[in-house]
């Protein structure tokens, strides 16, 4: 693969035992997302007229969902650092479908997606029930989408997202844009809001291609899943909280965008070497 950008994935050739780990895996995986998804939908039609738009218990049902994921998976998930207890979002960079479940299962909090991602079929409506707020990419969506934000915000919701706009290979990390950083400096929100920036590592399995989890380019979702669910041996995943810093010690998105973007690749081993 010369480009990254073009990458396309094909389907995996797996073998009679990989089958029978994709069917297990795959099994087990769907049973706790959608059962969980059942409960948290009817906890909803209680938490919903009695919190508004807080979700003081619904969080932990997606939390656990997520955890269980790499379990089951057989990968492995570990942290390094301390995830911010102040208001405000976390800025992550972006390699796979997997990063949803990892950065879930360590913190909880709320992701922002393309408005494209509600249409997908099974995963559009996981993403909704979550809470996920969804951006179209239309500049004249730009001040709706910043009060959306901005209420968001205000509600207490953690907010997590990835400013590379894309995801990559997991060996490196793409310039990020400043556009989402803008709804921190509405209103006086940059001066009671923290951002954390948090580096997320894919370890491949001892001689696997160190993008084996990557999923970017014009990857198809349904070869990457099985190959992923088909694995053996697995590698892990490494999840780095860099400090938290204040909205209000940059004079602006752009500077604070720059600053996450320097964090995250400094962390970042593969994006260095």
């Amino acid at each position: 693969m010369s480009d990254w950008k073009d990458a396309v994935l094909t389907w995996p050739r797996i073998g009679g035992r990989g089958w029978l780990r994709v069917v297990w895996r795959g099994l087990a995986l769907g049973i706790v997302t959608y059962g969980c998804l059942i409960l948290l939908l009817l906890l909803r039609l209680i938490e919903r007229p009695l919190c508004g738009q807080n979700r003081p218990v619904t969080p932990y049902i997606t939390q656990f969902v997520c955890r269980m994921a790499f379990p089951i998976l057989r990968i492995g998930l570990s942290t390094t650092g301390t995830p911010m207890r102040q208001k405000g979002a976390v800025v992550a960079n972006h390699s796979s479908w997997l990063d949803i479940f990892a950065l879930n299962a360590v913190q909880r909090g709320y992701f922002v997606a393309k408005s494209e991602v509600s249409g997908w079929a099974g995963i559009g409506w996981l993403a909704r029930a979550t809470g996920t707020v969804f951006i179209a990419r239309k500049g004249t969506e730009a001040k709706r989408q910043q009060e959306l934000f901005e209420d968001r915000l205000r509600a207490g919701h953690r907010l997590m997202f990835f400013p590379e706009g894309t995801s990559t290979d997991a060996t490196r990390v793409l310039p990020f844009k400043s556009t989402l950083f803008a709804a921190f400096y509405t209103h006086g929100l940059d001066h009671i809001l923290h951002i954390q920036p948090v580096t997320v590592v894919y370890h491949a399995p001892p001689g696997r291609d160190p993008r084996t989890y990557g999923w970017w380019g014009d990857m198809d979702f349904a070869p990457h899943l099985l190959q992923v669910l088909a694995a053996a041996p697995q590698g892990r995943v490494e999840i780095i909280f860099h400090p938290e810093v204040p909205v209000s010690a940059f004079a602006g998105r752009k500077d604070l965008a720059a600053y996450c973007e320097r964090v995250i690749r400094t962390g970042h081993p593969l994006a260095n070497s």
